[in-house]
């Protein structure tokens, strides 16, 4: 049975969870010929203080935007 543990910043929304454990299950499963319902996926997420970059914890590098993605304009 395929055990994956993805670990993540906190901040995606329910929807973008769910599509992760759906798309990595899946890919999972076909990858290494195995029925979808034996994959199990962990997510862990971490707060932008408690990860770090180069020494500097992800909330100090990246303030406001810890994603790292575009801000909005």
């Amino acid at each position: 049975m395929p055990m994956v543990q993805i670990t993540m910043l906190e901040g995606r929304s329910v929807e973008q969870k769910h599509a992760l454990i759906r798309e990595v299950s899946e890919a999972v499963a076909r990858t290494v010929a195995v029925p979808l319902d034996r994959v199990r996926v962990a997510l862990y997420e971490v707060s932008a203080d408690d990860w770090g970059i180069g020494g500097v914890p992800v909330s100090v590098s990246r303030p406001g935007n810890p994603l790292g993605t575009p801000a909005a304009p």
